[in-house]
């Protein structure tokens, strides 16, 4: 079973603003998870184009795996017969499997909610399914997951407020429908509650307030990131944070650029996934200490630095910027490796440091000079 210890709560409060930043450590049967964390996301089962051996390097702790994909493909019968995700992949660490909620939402045209639960057709090839919120949690279980989550109805921005209504609802009851479920298997690995409520305040508050009746070892914030502006996004994630108990990890859902880790983190979440590193990278594009590098630009040819001359990532003590801009122009797989590499040991770094200025109480030390460094003279970033 899940364990949860708060180790420390900020009480940083400067000009007129209150730190919430929490300090804590996830325990589950494949390891300790230091908060607040990022998890990198394999959804079929890899994080794109690295190694667990990569992932070790980068110094992740928890990778993410999707229950939607991973049912379609491998397929359960794989899964079981290799004894479970962990051995299947051969990652010896924690997992966390999303139900399956966000993929409803964004494969909506395949999808049909009802009571029951999600009909849908499955967009490889085209054979129909319906997800249940027990078959959910089953399939979870025999995935082997240390952290499962809530079959969720999340919904896109914007919708008005009969509609987030509706999605709420069945949130809560298929919440209240998989709790039962697995409970009645004898609670194995471990079930996160997910609130929705829209861009609606009373609905957020509506929803956190059901799910907490409901002892889940653990909270998730889900349909932010769905379209919203930014602004409203934070205010969302600032109203909803609170209202989760106090004593149980506090997750927002495929939210993460380096900004939006150090501001959430800021009002008290415990748990982040994004795709963004590892999508980005494919794409050319390096997070770095002073902002975002487009390792395609010209000025890149003959630039013999490292991405960044503060990462310590296998990347960046072995290549310059010049090779990685000559892979990625020629299409070349390492590319994709190398990267992604750098993103990912990006962010986990980024966690890290958090997790250390949390610690010695310098938060909003830490945040100042984390925008600071990005305003510096772009000639800088460009050439070191």
């Amino acid at each position: 079973m899940l364990k949860f210890e708060l180790k420390k709560e900020s009480a940083e409060f400067k000009g007129g603003e209150q730190c919430r930043a929490r300090l804590g450590a996830i325990t589950t049967d494949h390891g300790k998870i230091e908060t607040p964390i990022f998890m990198p996301v394999g959804t079929v089962g890899s994080v794109k184009a690295l190694s667990v051996e990569d992932l070790a390097h980068c110094k992740a702790q928890i990778i993410l795996g999707n229950t939607y994909h991973l049912y379609l493909r491998p397929g359960m019968d794989v899964i079981e017969y290799m004894k479970g995700l962990h051995d299947f992949i051969r990652w010896n660490k924690p997992i966390l499997t999303d139900s399956g909620g966000y993929q409803f939402f964004s494969l909506a045209k395949l999808a049909k909610f009802s009571d029951e639960g999600v009909a849908f057709q499955s967009h490889i090839d085209g054979s129909r399914h319906v997800f249940s919120p027990e078959k959910a949690i089953d399939i979870q279980m025999i995935l082997g997951s240390d952290i499962m989550m809530s079959l969720d109805w999340c919904i896109g921005y914007p919708a008005n407020e009969r509609e987030v209504m509706a999605a709420l609802n069945k949130t809560t009851q298929w919440a209240k429908r998989g709790f039962e479920f697995w409970r009645q298997k004898g609670s194995v690995n471990n079930l996160f509650g997910i609130v929705q409520g829209g861009m609606f305040k009373s609905l957020r508050s509506l929803s956190a307030g059901q799910l907490k009746e409901i002892d889940f070892p653990g909270f998730a914030i889900g349909g932010l990131s769905v379209g919203e502006p930014k602004d409203l996004m934070y205010e969302m994630a600032d109203h909803t944070l609170p209202l989760l108990p106090r004593h149980k990890p506090r997750y927002i859902m495929g939210v993460g650029t380096p900004e939006d880790l150090v501001e959430l983190t800021f009002m008290g979440c415990d748990m982040f996934d994004c795709v963004m590193p590892t999508r980005n990278a494919r794409n050319g594009q390096l997070f770095t200490s002073r902002g975002t590098m487009n390792i395609s630009n010209a000025r890149y040819r003959l630039d013999k630095a490292p991405p960044d001359a503060e990462c310590n990532c296998y990347t960046c003590a072995n290549y310059s910027r010049s090779y990685l801009r000559h892979l990625y122009k020629s299409r070349e797989i390492l590319s994709y490796r190398l990267n992604t590499i750098h993103n990912i040991y990006y962010y986990m770094n980024l966690m890290e440091k958090m997790r250390e200025a949390i610690k010695n109480d310098r938060f909003f030390e830490f945040r100042q000079a984390f925008y600071l460094k990005r305003q510096s003279d772009p000639r800088e970033f460009d050439s070191e």
